[in-house]
């Protein structure tokens, strides 16, 4: 199984932080935004990996990371991600890398603080489909939201604009996510939304479409750190918090 880092965008959120570099390489308490994800996929068992970004900064990427030694890697992957043109179409990018095998793919600012290794693991022996992670939070609808009926997911609406569906306890959609190979397919017969992008909902709706989509509550901390300055702020006292208690520890 491979794992594939979205970093590309411009991060026009994070606006004047990003004016003179990716957001993905700002600081989240002691060490890079992108190492978390990198950590998150390495702890798990990955060790083929795929770096996806873009603009004007994309060369930072090799400068810290270079093959990936530091994580333990023999060897790092990079693709470049030309414009912003969403998820999908950034991962659409790593076909070639993925050589038919089934892929686990994270956003560069998502920190997840628990192991998926037990999910990866069995995803990868599993048939063949999609898997989404859903995390309870006070603002769903800044994301995507899936609306459940019992173990079932019957619709995943990207930033609804309101409650929808008979489960509304707040369960979002995070940049966490299994895919079998088709997934490539399914990004082709996209079209762009009305932001003008290939939306990662869509990809998950189509394996919906076809029964074909199963979901994990996230029970352990995720931030997406880099949604705004904000959410970067919250990142950085949470893991300052969390590093402080495993010393006193």
């Amino acid at each position: 199984m491979k794992g594939i880092v979205l970093a590309g965008g411009l991060g026009t959120r994070l606006y004047p932080l990003t004016k003179i570099t990716n957001k993905h390489l700002l600081p989240v308490y002691d060490k890079p935004m992108i190492y978390y994800p990198l950590q998150s996929l390495v702890e798990a068992g990955v060790k083929d990996i795929l770096i996806v970004t873009g603009g004007n900064n994309a060369g930072d990427f090799l400068r810290l990371l270079g093959n990936g030694k530091e994580f333990g890697l023999k060897h790092l992957n990079y693709t470049y991600q030309e414009k912003e043109g969403g998820i999908a179409e950034a991962l659409g990018l790593a076909e070639d890398f993925t050589e038919g095998e089934k892929v686990v793919v994270i956003l560069g600012d998502n920190i997840i603080g628990q192991s998926i290794k037990k999910e990866v693991e069995s995803f990868a022996k599993g048939k063949p489909g999609a898997k989404i992670f859903l995390k309870k939070v006070k603002n769903p609808n800044q994301y995507g939201v899936a609306e459940l009926d019992g173990n079932k997911v019957l619709h995943i609406v990207e930033k609804p604009k309101k409650k929808i569906g008979k489960d509304n306890s707040g369960l979002a959609v995070i940049g966490l996510y299994m895919y079998d190979n088709s997934v490539f397919n399914i990004i082709k017969t996209l079209k762009p939304s009305s932001r003008g992008e290939l939306e990662i909902t869509d990809v998950n709706n189509a394996y919906l479409k076809k029964n074909n989509l199963s979901y994990s509550v996230l029970e352990g901390v995720w931030l997406d750190a880099g949604a705004s300055i904000e959410s970067l702020l919250e990142a950085n006292l949470l893991i300052a918090k969390m590093n402080s208690r495993s010393k006193i520890l």
